[in-house]
C-alpha cells in the first residue's frame, strides 16, 4: 500500500505565506528519509502514531506525537515515519510561518519544536480532535485553513522580508546581499536582523539554500549528468566549490546523491515523496 497525498493552495491572504496545504496518509516508502536543507518551512499536525526527527548529524533523535514546526533549516535532517502515518500540514514559504509563531524564527533554526510548544496543548488537542473526526481529507484541509486564518496576525517587517526573499527566489539565489539591502533601502545589518527574526536565517544563507535547491531540482537523475555544466549553470566558481557545497548540504558527494535518487526511483516509482527527500535506511 502506498501513500495518499491530497493538497491545494490556500485562499488569500494565506497563499502569500503558504505554498500548499496537504493531507498525507499511508505506509511511507522508507522508515527514514533524509531531507537536504530547503528554502522553505514546514508545519505538521500529526494524527497518527508519533514520528521522529533528527535535526542533524550528531544530534539525538526526538519523538513528536502532536506534530512539529520546522523553520528554514541550514543542514540536512532526518524524518522517521511510523509503519503508517496520518497528518495534515503546510509547506510554507521561507517567511510563511512567522505570522503564526510566538517567538523569533531564529530560536527554532535547526531546532524543530512540537506544535504544542507553539500553540499550546489545549488548542492543539482541540484542533487534532476536529481534524480526526472530519469527513475526509478535503474537509480536514478546510478546517486546517480556518485555524490558520484565525491565528494569522500582523507581523512587523514581513513586507520587507517577503519582497527581498522573492528576489532571492526569482534569481535562484544568484544575487549579492549588498544589492538586496540597497534595493530595499536598509542596511545589511537591519536586513539580516529581520530575516533572522522572521525566517531564522540570514539573506546570504537563504540565497545559498535557494541556489542549491534550484540546482538539485533541475537535475534529472534518470538522464546522464554533465557535472561541469551543472556547476557552470548554477554559478558556482568551480566543481570543487560545488562538491564542497553539496557535501555540506547533503552529507553526500554528487555521485552518491544520484545513486540514492536512482534507488528511490527504482524501488518506488511515482512516489509522492520522491523529488527532494532521500532514503536514509
Amino acid at each position: 500500500m502506498g501513500v495518499e497525498y491530497v493538497s491545494r493552495v490556500p485562499r488569500p491572504p494565506l497563499d502569500g505565506l503558504i505554498d500548499d496545504l496537504y493531507y498525507l496518509e499511508g505506509a511511507p516508502p522508507y522508515a527514514r528519509l533524509m531531507l537536504p536543507p530547503a528554502p522553505a518551512a514546514l508545519l505538521i499536525v500529526n494524527l497518527g502514531a508519533p514520528f521522529r526527527i533528527r535535526a542533524g548529524a550528531g544530534i539525538e533523535t526526538a519523538e513528536y506525537a502532536d506534530g512539529c514546526v520546522v523553520t528554514v533549516p541550514t543542514r540536512a535532517w532526518e524524518f522517521g515515519y511510523p509503519l503508517r502515518t496520518r497528518s495534515v500540514g503546510v509547506h510554507a514559504k521561507p517567511w510563511g510561518l512567522a505570522p503564526f509563531l510566538p517567538m523569533p524564527a531564529a530560536e527554532l533554526c535547526d531546532r524543530p519544536v512540537t506544535v504544542e510548544q507553539v500553540w499550546g496543548r489545549a488548542a492543539v488537542a482541540g484542533l487534532r480532535d476536529r481534524l480526526a473526526t472530519a469527513d475526509g481529507p478535503h474537509e480536514m484541509l478546510t478546517l486546517f485553513e480556518e485555524e490558520l486564518m484565525r491565528r494569522l496576525r500582523e507581523t512587523a517587517g514581513l513586507g520587507l522580508v517577503r519582497r527581498t526573499s522573492s528576489v532571492i527566489t526569482a534569481t535562484s539565489g544568484a544575487v549579492p546581499v549588498g544589492d538586496l539591502s540597497a534595493a530595499a533601502g536598509v542596511s545589511n545589518t537591519h536586513l539580516a536582523q529581520q530575516f533572522k527574526a522572521l525566517i531564522g536565517v540570514t539573506p546570504k544563507r537563504l540565497a545559498r539554500s535557494q541556489r542549491f535547491a534550484s540546482t538539485m531540482l533541475a537535475i534529472d537523475p534518470a538522464e546522464p549528468i554533465d557535472w561541469g555544466d551543472v556547476t557552470a549553470r548554477a554559478g558556482y566558481f568551480d566543481q570543487a566549490h560545488f562538491g564542497h557545497e553539496f557535501r555540506e548540504f547533503t552529507g553526500l558527494t554528487p555521485t552518491r546523491y544520484i545513486e540514492v535518487r536512482q534507488r528511490f526511483l527504482r524501488e518506488h516509482p511515482g512516489s509522492v515523496l520522491d523529488g527532494w527527500s532521500l532514503p536514509a535506511d
